[in-house]
């Protein structure tokens, strides 16, 4: 088992690493979830913008409140496009967050097969020992000169 110490310790680093990798995917998750609600609201709050003001415009109106009205929604639409183009951000970050999240996984899984081939090997080692012992006790027993006792006939 002291052989297998640094492994044992690899084996908790690369665990760590994973924990941090899942963490942060699920942080990354949810900024995206954020960012996808953020735009979605701000989609809303135009469309209903834009009808509430376009039945306003069809009774009457100024042209002062109407370039008003256009600027708003002039800015709307630019907050949307950086709205937009922060959850394409976030989806890069849940992607790349999500690829790193497996290739720690897979160090994981590769030091713990690794382990458990060492466990495997020292094992059968250990088999291959007693038996080498076993094999030695059982010839000695048979090659050992027979003794004999003084009242013995032949």
């Amino acid at each position: 088992m002291k052989d297998l110490q640094p492994l044992l310790a690899l084996l908790a680093q690369t665990v760590h690493e994973r924990d941090a990798a899942v963490a942060a995917h699920a942080q990354a998750q949810a900024q995206h979830l954020a960012a996808q609600n953020q735009s979605n609201e701000l989609m809303a709050y135009r469309k209903e913008y834009e009808q509430r003001w376009g039945q306003h415009f069809k009774q009457s109106s100024s042209i002062e409140l109407m370039n008003c009205y256009q600027a708003f929604t002039q800015r709307l639409t630019l907050a949307l496009t950086h709205q937009q183009q922060a959850q394409a951000r976030a989806d890069q970050q849940v992607t790349s967050a999500h690829a790193a999240m497996q290739a720690c996984e897979m160090r994981v899984t590769s030091v713990e097969k690794l382990i458990e081939r060492r466990i495997n090997e020292q094992r059968l080692h250990a088999q291959q020992l007693e038996q080498k012992l076993t094999d030695e006790f059982a010839a000695r027993v048979s090659w050992r000169p027979p003794t004999f006792s003084p009242n013995s006939t032949y």
